[in-house]
């Protein structure tokens, strides 16, 4: 297990738990607990845990963990999402993308379509993004357009979030928004651990004809603490097969067309 593996899982225990100890963490890993000292030091210099004599607890973060944590999380069905996301899109089309994992990976399949490339008398694809990741992912693709709204950097999520970026999104038009989300609940809706982060989806949906919400399975039936949009604004939504089934026919009574990969 690499350094950003061991992180990416005591992280996670620490944000299960709210506290464990290095003999707790090293044999729960299989690492010696000169490694776990190590780990606790670095990832308390970085203010994501409060190091304590013997262990180490929960930093006030814990419970939203910076992208680059999360990668290790539910890969193959993010990955699976993200293929049948980008099948849902046009050559023509403009589209919105927020930020986080499974977005990501619904931005690289659509760098991998050749079929969006621009013809004559055509245009291709524009990718309206919040996410400067997916966005310099995105801008050597030549046959994408790529537009970047303003705002602040959002460190966690390396998303921009704030009043600079509403200008922008309240003057433009959309095909299709994807929004990676935290949860999406029936009565709920979809929501957001950020406030930040929910305002600049909510205006991306606002502005959208259709929003597909992207969600590997544990997100479903879930809430979190600011709301996107409700259940009624969402056209699509894109899930795996650890999503509870009870769950997915609320949806798809309500009308939403549910893909499950």
């Amino acid at each position: 297990m690499d350094r950003y593996a061991r992180w990416n899982t005591l992280l996670e225990i620490l944000a299960e738990t709210g506290r464990i100890t290095v003999e707790e963490a090293a044999e729960r890993l299989g690492v010696s607990q000169a490694t776990i000292r190590r780990d606790f030091d670095q990832l308390s210099q970085q203010q994501m845990i409060t190091r304590t004599r013997g262990g180490a607890v929960a930093g006030g973060i814990s419970y939203d963990l910076p992208l680059r944590y999360k990668t290790a999380r539910h890969v193959e069905e993010k990955h699976r999402i993200g293929t049948a996301a980008a099948g849902l899109v046009s050559a023509g089309q403009v589209i919105a993308l927020n930020g986080g994992t499974t977005i990501t990976e619904v931005a690289r399949s659509l760098a991998m379509r050749t079929d969006l490339v621009a013809t004559p008398g055509s245009t291709g694809l524009t990718i309206v993004t919040n996410a400067l990741n997916i966005a310099n992912e995105l801008i050597v693709r030549p046959h994408l357009k790529v537009v970047v709204v303003g705002g602040v950097v959002r460190p966690q999520s390396y998303e921009l979030i704030g009043p600079l970026a509403a200008p922008i999104l309240r003057e433009i038009t959309l095909d299709i928004a994807f929004l990676g989300v935290d949860a999406i609940d029936m009565k709920l809706g979809a929501t957001s651990h950020h406030e930040g982060e929910a305002a600049i989806n909510a205006l991306m949906a606002a502005r959208a004809r259709k929003v597909v919400v992207i969600a590997d399975g544990s997100k479903i039936g879930g809430h979190a603490f600011a709301r996107i949009c409700p259940t009624d604004r969402v056209h699509t939504l894109v899930t795996d097969g650890n999503a509870p089934p009870e769950q997915l026919r609320g949806f798809e009574e309500a009308g939403i067309r549910v893909i499950v990969v």
